[in-house]
């Protein structure tokens, strides 16, 4: 079970704490392939900017992704994963693309999230 769902829900008896740790469980794994997928969204346009070779498609989708990473992931108690979610949108939804100095801090961002998710499984 798992307890970073439950933060913050230390009132509940333990009848209540643990449907709602079963509901959020199955929640998390309704919702890991979408994540999983944004995910490697992140990732392939992470290797095409660091490959001089990222899409304007690209980049909305990677900005899309990322926004949606942010919000479902602090659902289920990943503040971190929030917070790096965001990040990339920014850096995505530049107008005229990412900037060329951040290709170093994307590919690290976007390792982070596969870590935080692959670490959260």
């Amino acid at each position: 079970m798992r307890t970073t769902f439950l933060k913050g829900t230390t009132g509940l008896d333990p009848v209540e704490h643990s449907v709602l740790a079963q509901a959020l469980n199955q929640l998390w794994a309704r919702f890991l392939p979408q994540i999983e997928e944004r995910v490697a969204i992140l990732e392939s346009a992470a290797s095409a900017f660091t490959a001089g070779q990222l899409s304007a498609g690209q980049s909305a989708a990677a900005s899309s992704a990322a926004h949606k990473l942010a919000g479902v992931l602090g659902t289920f108690g990943l503040a971190r994963g929030t917070d790096l979610g965001r990040e990339l949108e920014i850096i995505y939804s530049r107008e005229g693309g990412p900037d060329p100095a951040l290709g170093e801090r994307i590919v690290e961002i976007t390792a982070r999230l596969r870590d935080l998710i692959e670490d959260f499984k």
